[in-house]
């Protein structure tokens, strides 16, 4: 079966998957979800099957609770149902989730992971949306990239059809559901083979049917309520093993593993971070630059956040461990730690007369709330924290904390350079047509070129007219910085008074290039730019280029 590679975004990546394994998608819009109810639509439109041969049904209710409604009331005539959503909107499906998990009913949300609103609002990615769900009894699943989002949407399906547990499968807003990124697409015999036709049937037969008539949905009294919620402790605990299956099913069929947790680094790791979704490619990518310069670190990429599988977790722990740093993207005001640390930290404690190595430390830390920024720096900072003595706990990364004084400092000037990798930045000006003419460029490089490829575009709330960075990468190996440009080979302005405001070529590589747009004739060029560009330019011995595109 020869591989097929195409360069799109985590949104579209779940989509193709989701309408391909679907019989109704009930939607409504929500920022930074939107795009996979989008795609699904428009494939419904086109008349693209599923690998039933039926076409999905597109219901658009008017509010996630009436989307999530719509989804338990299509399960219950035996149909595949899914939705997509994020934020306040996953929150407002809550109620119809209890529904859902209590009834033992399969199904998958996709969910591209946004902050709440708190004291503002923000369209932006963390964990906070997810990690307020987790009461309800979907099992979590996170996915760190394009890639892992697109075989994830497949993996969830055919693991909640075993498993009977409904999961959530969530990946970051924005930072994976908005990256351009090259990856293999799984072809449709693959997911007939792991959509398993008689699990399919048997999800049918559970439909409310007056030709096959039984009671579900009743009101219970104190004498059976306690006993009933027990009942369906034997499916979680099978969870872990079920999705496990799933996963090297999967590896034999599309030769891409995945396991529970994936440990990388050093076999005798003394300290490891705890993580989950996208920040994990860039503490590996930091991992594999420490344990090249005398270190001795790891991380553990956590892929089941829910049922937590101790025994799996225990097992990938290096024995030679002494501290764990968790990472979590979310607060919990007023709780004694977040809950993937609360995990690990209970992991540890219920098995400690066991443990085949001395309990480490573990300290629990926040990072990349509403899109903030994770980088190599913030990842070494911690590992560097980590092997002092008391290191401290319950800290922030990435911000200045001179309030509460719980965050890390790191060195800014840490940045990790990749010889194999071209590393471009674009700065325009919303709705001005250089997000769409990047999108395109790293389609073309992706799909044309044997090159991996990866765009990500920055911008605000406002999006038209304010200032918009594309940030775009290529080279000759795969490409795990999940994080913002911090040395650019090529620099492109299109709009002159950015150089007035901001100084943008600081970031520009030695002897790299600089491309402007604007109005001045050659002979005017060089002097209407400020100071600090032409400083910058000769002290980097940057080619400039000008260029009217007015």
């Amino acid at each position: 079966m020869s591989k097929i590679y195409e360069t799109i975004d985590g949104n579209e990546a779940v989509a193709r998957i989701a309408h391909k394994i679907n019989e109704v998608i009930a939607i409504y819009p929500i920022t930074p979800s939107s795009p996979m109810a989008e795609h699904c639509d428009e494939y419904s439109t086109h008349k693209q099957r599923n690998i039933f041969g039926t076409l999905p049904t597109i219901y658009e209710m008017q509010s996630e609770g009436g989307a999530s409604g719509a989804v338990h009331g299509a399960l219950q005539t035996g149909a595949l149902t899914t939705t997509f959503t994020a934020s306040q909107g996953l929150l407002l499906m809550i109620p119809n989730m209890y529904k859902i998990a209590g009834e033992l009913t399969s199904t998958v949300f996709h969910v591209a992971a946004r902050s709440l609103a708190m004291q503002g609002l923000s369209i932006f990615g963390d964990h906070q949306d997810v990690m307020g769900i987790r009461q309800t009894g979907f099992a979590l699943l996170a996915s760190a990239n394009v890639q892992e989002a697109h075989d994830f949407a497949l993996i969830s399906q055919s693991t909640t059809l075993r498993a009977r547990v409904p999961f959530l499968h969530f990946f970051d807003g924005f930072r994976t559901s908005h990256e351009v990124s090259k990856i293999e697409l799984i072809d449709d015999e693959i997911m007939k083979e792991m959509i398993d036709v008689e699990l399919v049937n048997a999800h049918r037969s559970r439909a409310l049917s007056p030709d096959n008539p039984f009671m579900r949905g009743t009101a219970q009294n104190p004498d059976v309520y306690f006993q009933g919620r027990e009942t369906v402790n034997k499916y979680y605990q099978k969870v872990p093993q079920i999705l496990q299956e799933e996963m090297d099913r999967f590896a034999t069929l599309a030769g891409r593993s995945y396991h529970l947790f994936d440990y990388y680094g050093a076999k005798d790791a003394t300290d490891i971070i705890v993580i989950m979704a996208s920040a994990t490619d860039t503490v590996e990518e930091t991992v594999e630059y420490l344990n090249d310069n005398e270190y001795k670190v790891g991380v553990i990429k956590v892929r089941l956040a829910l049922p937590f599988s101790i025994d799996d977790f225990i097992d990938t722990i290096p024995k030679t461990v002494k501290s764990i740093a968790v990472l979590d993207r979310t607060k919990e005001a007023g709780s004694l730690g977040e809950p993937l640390y609360h995990d690990v930290v209970t992991s540890l404690f219920e098995k400690e007369e066991n443990l085949e190595f001395p309990k480490p430390k573990v300290i629990g830390g926040r990072y990349g709330l509403s899109s903030k920024e994770f980088t190599p720096a913030m990842v070494k900072a911690i590992y560097d924290e980590l092997q002092k003595d008391k290191p401290k706990n319950h800290f922030t990364i990435g911000i200045n904390d001179n309030v509460t004084h719980t965050s890390l400092e790191f060195d800014k000037s840490f940045i990790l350079e990749e010889e194999n990798q071209f590393q471009a930045l674009f700065y325009g000006l919303g709705s001005d047509g250089t997000v769409g003419a990047n999108k395109n460029t790293i389609k073309i490089i992706g799909t044309e070129t044997d090159n991996y490829a990866q765009g990500y575009f920055v911008y605000d709330s406002n999006k038209s007219g304010t200032m918009t960075v594309s940030h775009v990468r290529f080279g000759s190996t795969p490409i795990k910085s999940s994080y913002l440009i911090e040395r650019a080979n090529f620099i492109a302005v299109h709009q002159a008074v950015f150089l007035e405001k901001l100084d943008i070529l600081e970031i520009a590589h030695d002897n790299g290039i600089f491309l402007l747009n604007t109005q001045y004739p050659k002979e005017q060029v060089w002097d209407s730019l400020p100071k600090i560009a032409q400083q910058r330019i000769i002290e980097k011995n940057l080619k400039f280029y000008a260029i009217d595109a007015h």
